[in-house]
């Protein structure tokens, strides 16, 4: 059985996000959270906050004891691009790519086989 917690709409590049999240992808929940404390990245307190609920949803809706997690599964898929436009010389504009993310998070126990 897993939980899972989707952070929507986070206002940070993919890119970004994802160096963070492959950090933590298969570490223990208390492991992965000492890591993120300590990782000085924007996208790190975002990912924090999404590994947060995941085990709050683990441990309210499943059950589940938060020292026997692992963070099983974790992605940054893109989320919508907002578009803005910044003047440029001569008359000219360029367009500027303010990026979203979808942030998602699944935990599950670790079974005794697994260690």
């Amino acid at each position: 059985m897993e939980a899972k917690a989707v952070g929507k709409y986070v206002r940070l590049s993919p890119r970004k996000a994802r160096q963070v999240i492959d950090l933590v992808r298969g570490k223990d929940v208390g492991e992965a959270l000492g890591i993120l404390k300590n990782t000085p990245k924007k996208a790190s307190g975002m990912v924090e906050k999404v590994v947060n609920s995941a085990v709050a949803n683990a441990e309210h809706n499943h059950g589940m004891y938060a020292e026997d997690l692992y963070i099983c599964e974790a992605s940054a898929d893109e989320g919508p691009t907002m578009k803005r436009i910044r003047p440029r010389a001569m008359g000219q504009a360029s367009t500027i790519n303010k990026r979203t993310t979808h942030i998602t998070i699944k935990v599950k126990e670790k079974d005794e086989k697994e260690g």
